[in-house]
């Protein structure tokens, strides 16, 4: 049994905390939040210890061997850091929230931590931890897609939160960018333009031409002026021999030969009928990771993955910025 806690206790770490629920291997044992209020609500909902710091909770002696880091802060991850940290150095497990933070020395400095102690440390980069993109991926391996051509990203939701100037791109876009990273592999150049919507102080719509290092092309539309009827995400994969199209995240998968009329398509893979289950298939594989004792740097969704992300979403920044191509930095 995996002794487990959940640190930030808004309405995703409560969603954590329902996934370890949901898992036999897991005991919850503990939620924090430094507004104690919301910690002991939480406690009393997931019938666990509920503490206000995560020096408390770790002095009392729960022997906590793994912690959802769900903060939040400026532009979903600035309150990551810290408490981070603080577990790093205590030999915690952690499985952050995105964006690993948008402070990029930040998120140089805990991943390195980490990686320096061996410990575990892992981002909820929940997209690509769908039945149809792992059935995306093994076509690929098998080589049904032949060599990667072009990969094309959209992601879009009705978000009309008016924080920072980037707030759309470095809040959303890490799941976006991190699809198109596990399909395409590390993205090498990129080219962005944003614009901002009617009405709007911040930049909420984005394209986004990328250069993978592999050679293959790609693009991001990004926008947080979609409305329902939108939809919310399709990735699309083009190769030598074939084409792969995931609609809505995870619900419907279809692989198109090239040089023939045969479609082979699935609906609702592994029974995930919608984007609200993906937590749940992330959070599994997590703990599986753990009680497999699987080494820090092999683990799916690793913090390295999330800071790659980061660094190409500074690149489309500075793209935009400075009118150029960009070129993104190693991690």
């Amino acid at each position: 049994m995996l002794n487990v806690a959940v640190v930030g206790m808004g309405g995703i770490g409560n969603n954590h905390a329902g996934c370890y629920k949901n898992n036999k291997a897991v005991k919850l044992v503990a939620v924090c939040d430094v507004i104690r209020e919301k910690a002991e609500q939480a406690g009393q909902k997931w019938e666990c210890r509920a503490f206000g710091s995560i020096q408390e909770m770790l002095e009392a002696g729960l022997d906590i061997q793994a912690v959802s880091m769900t903060t939040k802060g400026a532009e979903n991850g600035g309150d990551h850091y810290q408490p981070t940290m603080e577990l790093l150095r205590a030999g915690v497990a952690v499985l952050g929230e995105k964006p690993i933070s948008n402070k990029i020395p930040e998120a140089r400095e805990m991943v390195a931590l980490a990686k320096q102690k061996k410990i575990p440390y892992a981002i909820n980069l929940n997209h690509r931890f769908t039945p149809a993109a792992r059935k995306a991926k093994e076509w690929m391996q098998q080589g049904r897609l032949g060599e990667l051509h072009l990969l094309n990203m959209t992601m879009w939701i009705n978000n009309p939160a008016e924080t920072s100037p980037h707030f759309h791109m470095r809040a959303l876009h890490p799941h976006s960018i991190d699809v198109m990273r596990y399909f395409g592999g590390d993205i090498h150049k990129v080219q962005a333009f944003f614009k901002k919507g009617a009405g709007r102080t911040i930049w909420s719509n984005v394209q986004m031409n990328v250069l993978f290092a592999n050679g293959a092309v790609g693009h991001l539309t990004g926008s947080y002026d979609a409305g329902v009827g939108y939809g919310l995400e399709t990735c699309d994969i083009v190769g030598s021999k074939g084409r792969v199209v995931i609609e809505e995240a995870c619900e419907r998968l279809a692989f198109h030969n090239r040089l023939s009329k045969e479609t082979e398509r699935y609906d609702y893979l592994g029974g995930m009928l919608g984007f609200g289950d993906t937590f749940q298939s992330r959070l599994n594989a997590w703990v599986d990771d753990l009680i497999k004792k699987t080494p820090p740097e092999k683990i799916d969704g690793k913090a390295e993955d999330a800071l790659k992300a980061q660094l190409v979403i500074e690149a489309a920044i500075e793209s935009w910025d400075k009118g150029t191509v960009v070129t993104v930095p190693a991690a």
